[in-house]
C-alpha cells in the first residue's frame, strides 16, 4: 500500500544519511521504523500476550473478577 505523509525537512536529511550508510531506500527505512514502532507499542501486543498473566500470583483470577464486579455494583 502506498501512503502519502508529510515529514519535516530536518528528519528527511537525517533519514537520507542513514539510508546512505545502510545502503537502503527511504521506503525500506520507513518500513523498518514502523515495524519497530509497532513492536514496541503496548496497543499492538499479540492476542495471546496476556495468556498466563495470573500464573504464580496465588490469587484465583475468577474470584478476583467476581469481587471487583460486586464492588462496582455497590457504587
Amino acid at each position: 500500500m502506498k501512503t502519502l505523509i508529510d515529514i519535516p525537512e530536518k528528519i528527511i536529511k537525517q533519514l537520507a544519511e542513514i539510508c546512505a550508510k545502510e545502503s537502503i531506500s527511504r521506503a525500506e527505512a520507513i518500513r523498518r521504523a514502523i515495524t519497530l514502532f509497532l513492536a514496541e507499542s503496548p496497543h499492538c501486543l499479540p492476542k495471546d500476550a496476556s495468556f498466563g498473566l495470573w500464573k504464580g500470583r496465588g490469587v484465583d483470577s475468577l474470584a478476583y473478577e467476581k469481587k471487583l464486579r460486586k464492588d462496582w455494583e455497590k457504587k
